[in-house]
């Protein structure tokens, strides 16, 4: 035994590594903010935003779908629609290849799940992107489920609300991704005609074709503190005009001031809020929703 050995505690001596208890993965999450080191459990509990400086981390559009509507009386809208590789579209991977990975990963069929319910007793249909597939963009699946979530609307007479994650138009569909953002404006312009209030949520990102699309028509534009939004990232526009750019460009607080988001609403807030405003809007007359 050597000199080091006999110095050591006898219950250390004899402890063997392969017996250590390890700690399962994924139990801790490091906030990127304050860097608090948080218990997983407790940090969804507080609907994954940071009990200690309330960064608003990022979500999936189900987790977020069961936080914000009731219990009771949900069902699912154009779970049917899925994608198609209609242009037989490669890059450095084949589309089908990545669609099949983005299902693995997430459990989804594509990036936007569609539900109706209610908030707080108040009957709406709500859509929200799910920024793991596919970096949230928005292809054709996209925009039909969009579309049918807006009619489903308007045949139920009842307000829709969108949550947008996302990076903008899916490359990998061209042509027909750049088209929802008419398709998507057309079902928008056929709510507010019935008098129907629409609600759009900016979360963080949201960016490219869904922000210069349907992101910015909601009645009311709510977003989420410090969520970055915008079209081009703040490095390409840098590069572009060469400009260097103001301290917070681009996030909530800064458009806010700039009059693109009509106020910022804390994510543990937003059921009470959104609930709220719709009581509101629909107590106006029809001709007074924009």
């Amino acid at each position: 035994m050597s000199w080091l050995e006999k110095l050591l505690p006898a219950k250390i001596q004899q402890t063997d590594p392969t017996e250590r208890r390890q700690v399962p993965e994924g139990l801790w999450i490091k906030c990127p903010s304050c860097e608090t080191v948080l218990y997983k459990n407790d940090l969804e509990q507080n609907q994954n935003v940071c009990p200690q400086c309330s960064h608003h981390h990022r979500i999936g559009a189900r987790a977020r779908l069961d936080g914000f509507l009731d219990a009771e009386g949900r069902y699912e809208i154009g779970q049917e629609v899925l994608p198609v590789d209609a242009l037989k579209f490669k890059d450095s991977r084949k589309y089908p290849e990545r669609l099949k990975e983005a299902l693995e990963s997430t459990g989804e069929t594509d990036a936007l799940v569609v539900m109706g319910g209610s908030v707080k007793s108040v009957n709406v249909v709500a859509a929200c992107f799910e920024f793991d597939f596919m970096g949230g963009s928005m292809g054709s699946v996209v925009g039909e489920r969009f579309v049918r979530g807006v009619e489903t609307a308007i045949e139920q007479k009842v307000p829709f609300i969108c949550f947008t994650a996302t990076g903008g138009a899916r490359m990998q569909e061209g042509l027909l991704s750049l088209m929802q953002m008419a398709k998507t404006n057309a079902a928008l312009t056929r709510l507010a005609k019935k008098g129907l209030p629409y609600v759009s949520v900016l979360t963080d990102p949201t960016m490219g074709g869904v922000s210069a699309g349907f992101a910015f028509m909601g009645d009311i534009v709510i977003a989420e503190p410090k969520a970055l939004i915008g079209f081009a990232g703040p490095r390409v526009i840098e590069s572009t005009v060469r400009v260097t750019l103001p301290e917070g460009f681009q996030r909530a607080e800064f458009l806010q001031q700039k009059g693109a988001v009509d106020f910022i609403c804390d994510r543990r807030e937003l059921r009470n809020t959104v609930a709220r405003s719709l009581a509101m809007l629909q107590r106006l007359p029809a001709d007074a929703v924009i």
